[in-house]
Order: structure tokens, then C-alpha cells, then sequence
């Protein structure tokens, strides 16, 4: 069957026999996008939903100025600057943009310059010396491989997919460091706003042990309530102190995706969180995955692997050589370049590979494994790209819900401290009511701060998750 074929795609090309000597004709499949049956929507209650295939479309440049913070679209400028991932992708996508310069050349003829000065001695056909003479040759020969089969056309198609997919990797990694710069920076300004609350959570705990030291001083309480105000008082200081080693490691975590050592890099602490959460979408189309690097890349790797299995299948026919040459010799440097010097050739050469043991077909195999394997990773790809939008609409849904709910919380602790406080200035309850009310007021707005946190490092997920934003993204207050 694989010879019956092989004729057959050679008696496809042989009706253009003077076209293939120029141009040749391409075998191996030419390339289709793997079709693939994908859900026409999320799981979420959303609409406008379409089937997500990779595109061109670019990211948005400045996705994260929503988020209203100035340090960060300073950090942000600086990565595309100094970030040193970010220049090795770069380079990588230089070479293979050289690299495909270099298969390209293929299609051209090459010529090559030759000159040799020499003297020597040689004998007649009697074996009789003769007298020592000069030589002098200057020539010129050019050489083709005629692309008859498609094999460099091919492996300039599989060659083009592969810059592609640097192109695509280095967005890839453009997008993911921002959004981890972003992440980080979240998590810093988080603990800026632990930090904020338990300085004032020591303050506040400062003023309860001199209250209850007054009290106790004037005989109204037991000294257990002043132990219970200090052993309060020297946690939250525990607590304050700890809240730096977070800090400190999202700085020099920044440090590093800026391109700086931690010591060159200076961020003012704030006392609350700076940011304007974006307002998410109703609907996410899926269309919009169409901008994520990620599919392309793994869209394109499926294109060079199919142009692969042109190339293998070319090695099983002919290959054709054209050569010529020309150039003068002379035995003096006076009549090197004279006519009766003049020499030239042509010529050409037609090659057959006859047996190899079965290699080539071996490596045609191996193409096509290659080519299934990529259409499986794409098909994968694609498949994560909406596990993980799905996860971060679940995760941005089920926030906001417990927003409104832990904005009533905090209200709620809040009230009951302020209630309990009085109450026991009054002398109508204990001091350990009044410990119970300031650590559940506490705990509430550590948690109100967290879930702020999670809410924006969500929102930077889904915006990873999509690309890199969607149309119209604004901030909300």
C-alpha cells in the first residue's frame, strides 16, 4: 500500500513535470485546525456564549490599570524592562525567527568562489620529468537542490508554526509574570493592611490595660482582669511583629520579577488596600478565549508537527542536484584569465535512496505520533482554558455573596464591642466578655481585609484565564 501510494503521488506531479523542476509539488497533509466539539457554554448563568478557537487578537497592553494604583503600573513598566524571563523569551523568539530565515534559505541556489596558486612537477608519458610549472585556477560553481517534493517548503511551514509559537510563549510569559507581579502585589498591600489593623489592635489593647490597671488600682476589679488586658495586649504584638515576614517576602518576590535585588527595591507601606476592584462581566463569551497565548501555542505546535509528516514523507522520493561551474586556468599569472584558459560544466544529479531498513518509514511514523500527540495537548489546552474561567466566574460569584454577608458581620462585631465595652466601664459584665467582643471584632476585619484580597487575586485569575482582560474593562469603587 505505502508503494502503491508513493507512485501515486508521484503520478499526481508528473503531468506539471516543467513546473516541478522549478517549484516542485508539496506531498504530506496540508493543514486543517483539529476540529474539536467544546461545550457552547459555561456552567455559570451567563449567555453569549461561542466556540473558542485561537486567535491573533493582542492582549490588552495595560489590562491592569483598572486597579487605580500607581506603584503598580510603575512595577508593571519596569518588568517589560528588566524582567530577565521575559529576555530570555525574547531571544528565543529571535532565534527562531533566524532560524527560519536559515531553513528559507534552502529554496535558493548556492555559489561558492574558488582560487589556488600552486607549482608542481609532473611526468610525460615516457616517464620523463618535466620541468617544474606554475598553476593558477580561478572558478565559480552554483548549486541547487530542487525542492521537488515540498521537503524545505515543509520545513519552512513547520519552521514558520514554530516562531509562533515563541511569539505566542513570550506573550504567554509576558501575561503570566504581570499577573503574578499583580498577585504579589496584592498579597503586599494585604499584610500593609493587617499590619495597619493591628497597630491599632495594640493601641486599642493599650488603652484596655490601662483602663483595667486604673480599675484594679481603685479596688473595682481582681487582677485578673489586668492579666487578661496584658496577656491580650502581648498576643497582638506577637501577631503585629509576625505580619512583617509576609511582607517582607512579597517585596522581594517584586524584586524579582522587576529585575532588582530586593535591596534596590522601595515600596511605602499603605494603610489600606488600594485598589478598585473591576467590574466582572454578566456575560462571558467564550470567543474570548480566543486571546489566550497559551492555545495558540499549542494551535501552532499542532501546524509544525503536521508540516513534520510532509517532510518525513519527502525523504521517500528522488532528490534533484543541479550544478555548474566555470572558471580559467593558466600556467602563467599573465594568461590566467585569458579564453583559451576559460573551462565550465553543468550538470545534473538524480539520487534514490534504495533501502534504508525501514528508517524513513520509521520516522514517518514518528511524525504522525508527534502530530497526535500535539492535537491531543491542544484539545487539552483548550479543555483548562475553561476549567479555569469557570473556576475564577465560581470563585468572583461566591465572593461577592460573602462580601455582603462579612460586611454585616463586621458591623455586627463592631456594635457588640463597642456594647461590651460600655457594659463593663459600667460594671456590668467581665472582663473576659470584653476579650471575647475585641477578638471577634478583630477576627472579622482581618477577615474582611483577606476577603477583599481573595476577591481582587480572583479577578486577576480570570483575567489571566481569559487573556488578559475582556471588552470594556472598567474599574468599580
Amino acid at each position: 500500500m505505502k508503494r502503491m501510494k508513493a507512485i501515486w503521488e508521484i503520478g499526481k506531479c508528473g503531468w506539471m513535470l516543467p513546473a516541478v523542476l522549478l517549484t516542485g509539488c508539496m506531498v504530506g497533509p496540508d493543514y486543517v485546525r483539529p476540529p474539536f466539539d467544546i461545550p457552547a457554554a459555561y456552567s455559570e448563568p451567563a449567555a453569549g456564549w461561542k466556540h473558542a478557537h485561537p486567535s491573533d487578537a493582542p492582549i490588552d497592553a495595560l489590562w491592569w490599570e483598572p486597579y487605580g494604583d500607581e506603584t503598580l503600573n510603575r512595577l508593571m513598566s519596569e518588568v517589560a524592562i528588566d524582567n530577565q524571563n521575559l529576555k530570555a523569551a525574547e531571544a528565543r523568539y529571535r532565534q527562531a525567527q533566524a532560524q527560519l530565515r536559515a531553513v528559507t534559505a534552502g529554496l535558493f541556489p548556492t555559489l561558492n568562489a574558488s582560487t589556488t596558486v600552486g607549482r608542481g612537477q609532473s611526468a610525460n608519458l615516457g616517464g620523463i620529468p618535466r620541468g617544474p610549472t606554475n598553476q593558477y585556477n580561478f572558478s565559480l560553481s552554483a548549486a541547487w537542490d530542487a525542492d521537488l517534493w515540498g521537503s524545505v517548503r515543509r520545513s519552512i511551514e513547520a519552521q514558520s508554526a514554530n516562531v509562533q509559537v515563541s511569539e505566542a510563549q513570550l506573550a504567554a510569559l509576558r501575561l503570566s509574570t504581570q499577573t503574578t507581579l499583580l498577585q504579589t502585589y496584592i498579597a503586599l498591600r494585604v499584610s500593609d493592611a493587617q499590619q495597619r489593623l493591628m497597630t491599632e489592635t495594640v493601641a486599642a489593647y493599650t488603652r484596655s490595660l490601662e483602663m483595667t490597671q486604673n480599675r484594679y488600682q481603685a479596688g473595682i476589679i481582681t487582677r485578673a482582669d489586668v492579666a487578661q488586658a496584658q496577656t491580650q495586649l502581648e498576643s497582638a504584638r506577637t501577631q503585629l511583629i509576625d505580619l512583617e515576614i509576609g511582607r517582607v517576602q512579597s517585596k522581594n518576590a517584586l524584586a524579582l520579577l522587576v529585575g532588582k535585588a530586593p535591596s534596590q527595591l522601595s515600596i511605602v507601606p499603605l494603610d489600606t488596600l488600594p485598589f478598585k476592584l473591576p467590574e466582572i462581566p454578566v456575560a462571558v463569551a467564550s470567543e474570548w478565549l480566543e486571546r489566550r497565548p497559551d492555545i495558540a501555542t499549542a494551535e501552532r505546535r499542532v501546524a509544525a508537527a503536521n508540516a513534520g509528516i510532509g517532510v518525513a514523507q519527502a525523504a521517500f522520493y528522488p532528490s534533484l542536484t543541479l550544478s555548474a561551474s566555470g572558471g580559467y586556468q593558466a600556467n602563467h599569472w599573465s594568461d590566467w584569465f585569458d579564453v583559451p584558459g576559460r573551462v565550465w560544466s553543468l550538470g545534473a544529479g538524480l539520487a534514490q535512496l534504495i533501502f534504508d531498513g525501514g528508517r524513513r518509514s520509521a520516522l514517518k511514523d514518528s511524525a504522525v505520533a508527534a502530530y497526535d500527540a500535539t492535537v491531543a495537548d491542544y484539545k487539552q489546552t483548550v479543555l483548562v482554558a475553561f476549567q479555569e474561567v469557570e473556576n475564577q466566574l465560581t470563585a468572583l460569584r461566591v465572593l461577592d455573596d460573602e462580601w455582603r454577608s462579612q460586611q454585616a458581620a463586621l458591623s455586627a462585631a463592631r456594635d457588640t464591642e463597642t456594647l461590651i465595652i460600655n457594659q463593663y466601664k459600667a460594671g456590668t459584665t467581665t472582663y473576659l466578655n470584653v476579650v471575647i467582643a475585641q477578638t471577634a471584632r478583630l477576627n472579622a476585619e482581618n477577615h474582611t481585609i483577606q476577603l477583599r484580597g481573595r476577591q481582587l487575586t480572583a479577578s486577576v485569575a480570570l483575567i489571566n484565564a481569559l487573556g488578559g482582560g475582556w471588552p470594556g474593562l472598567t474599574p468599580t469603587p
